[in-house]
């Protein structure tokens, strides 16, 4: 009997075995393969040449293993055909095609597991999702989803700091140094591993682009944990050092799941990773515009003369220069509710409007995540400041808001980007982040 049960073990996972999926142009490839002990692995080819080597999947979480003693269930691929509008990204129409891989799995609690790979020109993308018969919610506590890159292979990367790090406590905020052409498998500098995008450069020329996109409220923001010395980079989840230890370093929500998606765009040049819209083409809009958000151009008096410049008469200044200019605004940033103040702004915000300049305002996204002293600070982070202050901007014809100072990349920072973003459109304002993570997909989403 013992044999028999190995034998049918054996001829269950042959199906999964050597799954590929090309790009449409067929030059791009994935290959997922299951081990005997139930781990999930991938490579990627490109023009028949190895990109990525054999790299582990899976993640760990509060019902059940989803890294091993998996049992493959079914797969199946799927034609991606996708066209979409973008008003302010680097192309203002895209066509989408992709070929999409869904392999399924149980895990030992018999919870399922669907792999997606999509697989596009010069661009792959890969998400988990988990659902559950009998179990309505799951905390993820990391993800194994690595990178393994060949021995001669170089970096250009940038190293994740430690939370309240830096100026007034304000890290991290994505403004470390970039390394250039390390070899890979470098420790980074302050041992946490990098943050995305990251750049790398193979010995036979090709580049591959590792970035992620798709993060909600329903996850955290994840980056490249340190690598080992054989050149595998795997996915590590926020520090609790961030947002001055505030929140969780896990991710929690409601089944079914659905993970980030982490995008590798690869190509023989660097044409494919400048020209890229993997950060927008695997995610969908999660409300509609509430109005035609007008981009521009604006003055910034900070840049040259910093927070002593935000005062009425330094201000009518610049925004005497935007119309001279024809720029379409001005950027007020720090201090303004101190150095002008609030009972000021009508008077100057209605100057610029009579210049033909709209008026951006700054705001410290902050409660009590970093030490930085500029103000306005406690508009952002709640719900009912946020929309009090939000209703007061409206009613002066403020089109945008740039906010600073995030401290971290956990769930709850999610949130808040996500509720200030909710917020802003109900309101018809616009949203610049400083200080902050990337963007993550949410141009588009």
């Amino acid at each position: 009997m013992k044999k028999i049960g190995l034998f049918l073990c054996v001829l269950f996972s042959l199906p999964v075995i050597g799954q590929k999926v090309t790009s449409p142009d067929g030059l791009l490839q994935v290959e997922l393969n299951l081990s005997n002990n139930g781990t999930l692995n991938y490579g990627v080819h490109y023009k028949n040449q190895e990109v990525i080597q054999n790299s582990p999947l899976g993640l760990n979480s509060s019902i059940g293993d989803f890294h091993q003693n998996l049992v493959f269930i079914s797969s199946k691929i799927n034609k991606i055909d996708d066209h979409y509008t973008l008003p302010h990204a680097k192309v203002s129409r895209v066509h989408y095609q992709a070929n999409e891989l869904i392999s399924t799995f149980l895990n030992s609690e018999k919870d399922t597991l669907h792999v997606v790979f999509r697989v596009a020109n010069n661009d792959i993308s890969q998400t988990y999702r988990i659902n559950s018969s009998d179990k309505s919610r799951i905390t993820v506590y990391e993800e194994s989803t690595g990178f393994k890159f060949h021995p001669s292979t170089v970096t250009f990367i940038t190293p994740q700091i430690q939370g309240e790090e830096g100026w007034m406590k304000t890290k991290p905020s994505y403004e470390e140094e970039y390394t250039y052409e390390e070899p890979v498998g470098t420790p980074s500098k302050y041992g946490l591993g990098f943050t995305f995008p990251a750049l790398f450069k193979l010995e036979n020329d090709f580049w591959v682009l590792l970035s992620e996109t798709g993060v909600t409220s329903q996850y955290v923001g994840t980056r490249l944990g340190e690598p080992n010395a054989e050149g595998l980079y795997t996915i590590a989840f926020p520090d609790k050092s961030e947002n001055a230890g505030i929140g969780s370093t896990y991710a929690t929500t409601s089944l079914p799941f659905q993970s980030s998606w982490k995008t590798i765009t690869v190509g023989d040049n660097l044409a494919p990773i400048v020209e890229t819209t993997s950060a927008y083409d695997v995610v969908k809009p999660q409300y509609s515009p509430s109005q035609n958000y007008v981009s521009g151009r604006t003055t910034w008096s900070w840049i040259l003369w910093q927070d002593g410049s935000c005062n009425y008469e330094d201000q009518q200044k610049f925004i005497d220069l935007a119309a001279e200019l024809d720029f379409e605004y001005i950027l007020i940033d720090a201090l303004w509710d101190k150095q002008i103040g609030y009972e000021h702004m009508p008077s100057l915000i209605k100057y610029a409007q009579n210049k033909g300049v709209d008026v951006i305002l700054w705001y410290n996204s902050n409660g009590a995540w970093n030490d930085a002293p500029q103000g306005p600070k406690n508009r952002m982070n709640t719900s009912p400041a946020r929309q009090k202050e939000m209703e007061w901007m409206k009613s002066l014809g403020v089109k945008g808001i740039k906010v600073d100072f995030f401290g971290g990349d956990k769930q709850e920072t999610m949130r808040l980007y996500e509720d200030i973003l909710t917020d802003a459109n109900r309101y018809g304002i616009f949203v610049n982040f400083h200080g902050t993570t990337l963007p993550r997909g949410w141009e588009r989403m």
